[in-house]
């Protein structure tokens, strides 16, 4: 949790190119700057661990804390 990844933006539905991406200094930073895209439906962000692990937003929905809104509409 304490180690770099980056978060990675795709627009759904908007073609093959990532809408944006980020290197944060932590996962729990990276996991909540994720978080707070609830208010755009189209975002879909993905993480990547500094070890190359890859978080879906289905699993970053799945792993949010208690009472934390998706960070996608189901």
């Amino acid at each position: 949790m304490e180690r770099p990844a980056e978060l990675v933006i795709w627009r759904g539905g908007s073609g093959p190119a990532p809408a944006g991406a980020r290197i944060y200094p932590t996962l729990r930073e990276a996991l909540a700057a994720a978080r707070d895209l609830t208010a755009d439906p189209d975002a879909l962000p993905w993480i990547v661990t500094e070890d190359g692990d890859i978080l879906s937003p289905h699993w970053i929905d799945r792993n949010r804390p208690p009472g934390r809104r998706p960070c996608r509409p189901v």
